[in-house]
């Protein structure tokens, strides 16, 4: 008898993967249309402007056009590090920088999980309008509320501090250095917060209700719950807004310094934007300008990077 051979299926071809990007494509085109106009946002806003980094590397003259720019190379790099200006700006977009990651970054978590624990829905709606309201509130009149609360004159603190025996004769806030970076934190506190804990809110709502249930079955107190549910079921939201965080370190814009800042303390708040600002546009040095602020995005993707790849090593959570 012949031996009867079965005949083994014939593996299938994996189907090229540029088929199935072209397949999925044509199902969501209407997801790729909505989306059209953000890319072409993000393309001519973000993007396009890159092309203007060519002016750090030239000594730019308005009105000529860019083959008669002249080249210099990175002189205006070597000046940047070779000014000590530069470096006191350094200093104090850092310092700042840091002082309002510690406290902006854990204030807006501890004020959602506060607002979460709030059983009664009025008090809890009131309390979170409240709380985002300042947000909404220009720099300007920001600047000049926590002007006139520090003022010697009739401001709120020192008449608190005087009732309060703690001082004899009005402080100064405002003209010492030291104070500088810590009322800025702080006001940046008072804006943001609320707004910022909007999105921590939303990771919380989003922790199903029976784990919970089974905590308090298993006798865990609120804080217990709060340690043991809340904060872990929000962990990945926490990890990815630290790390775009950390990635702005040094981009932290000037509206706030230049607005509560004066010359009694300007050692102290002049950061790299301002720095950019006063000594390069406002000086008609384009190409210095440009210098700082091509620094500025430079350091920035090397923090996201350094941050992300610690993070995903470390927690396994990440970003890109």
């Amino acid at each position: 008898m012949e031996a009867i051979t079965a005949k083994k299926p014939e593996k299938q071809k994996p189907k090229p993967k540029s088929g199935r990007f072209f397949k999925i494509a044509l199902q969501q085109r209407y997801l790729y249309l909505m989306s059209l106009p953000f890319v072409i946002w993000v393309f001519v806003f973000s993007y396009l402007p890159l092309w203007g980094w060519t002016m750090a590397f030239q000594n730019f003259r308005p009105g000529r056009s860019f083959f008669d720019q002249t080249w210099v190379g990175f002189d205006h790099f070597i000046a940047l590090f070779s000014d000590d200006r530069f470096f006191l700006a350094l200093r104090n977009t850092l310092a700042m920088s840091f002082m309002g990651l510690i406290a902006g970054f854990t204030v807006p978590i501890i004020l959602a999980i506060l607002i979460n624990e709030v059983r009664q829905q009025v008090f809890k709606r009131f309390v979170q309008t409240v709380s985002y309201l300042p947000h909404f509130v220009s720099w300007v009149v920001v600047a000049g509320i926590v002007t006139k609360m520090l003022s010697t004159e009739n401001g709120a603190v020192n008449d608190l501090l005087m009732f309060l025996g703690v001082i004899d004769t009005p402080y100064q806030f405002m003209a010492k250095g030291n104070w500088f970076w810590s009322i800025v934190t702080a006001a940046d506190v008072w804006k943001e917060s609320g707004w910022n804990a909007i999105i921590y809110l939303a990771a919380i709502a989003g922790i199903g209700p029976e784990l919970y249930e089974a905590a308090k079955v298993d006798g865990a107190s609120r804080i217990q719950q709060i340690w043991h549910v809340t904060i872990p079921g929000i962990r990945t939201t926490i990890i990815v807004l630290l790390i775009m965080s950390i990635g702005h370190l040094v981009s932290i814009g000037f509206e706030k310094q230049f607005l509560l800042s004066n010359n009694l303390v300007r050692e102290y708040a002049e950061v790299l934007d301002l720095y950019a600002l006063n000594y390069g546009l406002g000086m008609g040095r384009f190409s210095y300008g440009t210098a700082i602020n091509m620094f500025n995005s430079v350091v920035s993707i090397l923090l996201l990077f350094i941050a992300n790849g610690t993070f995903k090593r470390i927690t396994k959570e990440s970003i890109m």
